[in-house]
């Protein structure tokens, strides 16, 4: 389902309000439990995003986490730049209940997590200096719009090839190009994959 779902939205990405309800469907129905079963936060599951991270200089101020999830991932970048404000946005009700319960207090409101979608993302233009997905379907011109001129996007995949999300490099580095996000970096940590570009 996963490969498919990737597949359509990089080729055909106007099929998208179509699969949205069911896609939100079902990861509102699998939130329950969801860290538990995919090892969400575990050092296998963040290893490739965390090496993807390290190709991320000057610091971000401002940082989004696309298809947040529980928040796994929007919490790596929180703790890898302790001084930037940090965003995650998924599609499931469910996921970011999960996700706002592990932030607890933040008087600062440093990390935020909001339902939002993907495609059509609640934040103007050149709003983030850094984006990341995990284990997330591309959106490659929302990612674009939301990014600085001079900004990053790291993409990583926790299980390379066997990760049911999973985009080959040679897809993201033609979808990103078609709006001006040029390769910068690409490789693998634990068993994943990562790959990271730059908005000219």
């Amino acid at each position: 389902m996963g490969r498919a779902l990737n597949t359509a939205i990089a080729r055909a990405p106007w099929l998208w309000p179509v699969m949205k309800g069911p896609t939100r469907g079902f990861f509102d129905r699998a939130a329950e439990g969801w860290d538990t079963r995919t090892r969400a936060g575990s050092s296998e599951h963040l290893a490739a995003l965390a090496a993807g991270l390290l190709h991320v200089s000057p610091p971000p101020e401002r940082a989004l986490d696309i298809g947040t999830g529980t928040g796994e991932a929007a919490l790596l970048v929180a703790r890898e730049f302790p001084l930037a404000r940090v965003r995650g946005a998924d599609l499931s009700e469910e996921m970011i209940a999960a996700a706002k319960a592990k932030v607890g207090l933040d008087p600062e409101g440093r990390i935020a997590f909001k339902v939002a979608d993907a495609a059509n993302l609640p934040w103007p233009e050149e709003s983030f200096d850094l984006v990341v997905q995990l284990n997330m379907p591309l959106f490659f011109a929302e990612v674009a719009r939301v990014l600085r001129p001079g900004g990053l996007v790291v993409v990583a995949a926790s299980w390379g090839e066997d990760t049911p999300f999973f985009t080959p490099r040679a897809v993201i580095a033609r979808g990103f190009a078609k709006h001006g996000v040029a390769e910068r970096s690409a490789g693998g940590a634990g068993p994943g994959t990562y790959w990271v570009g730059r908005r000219g």
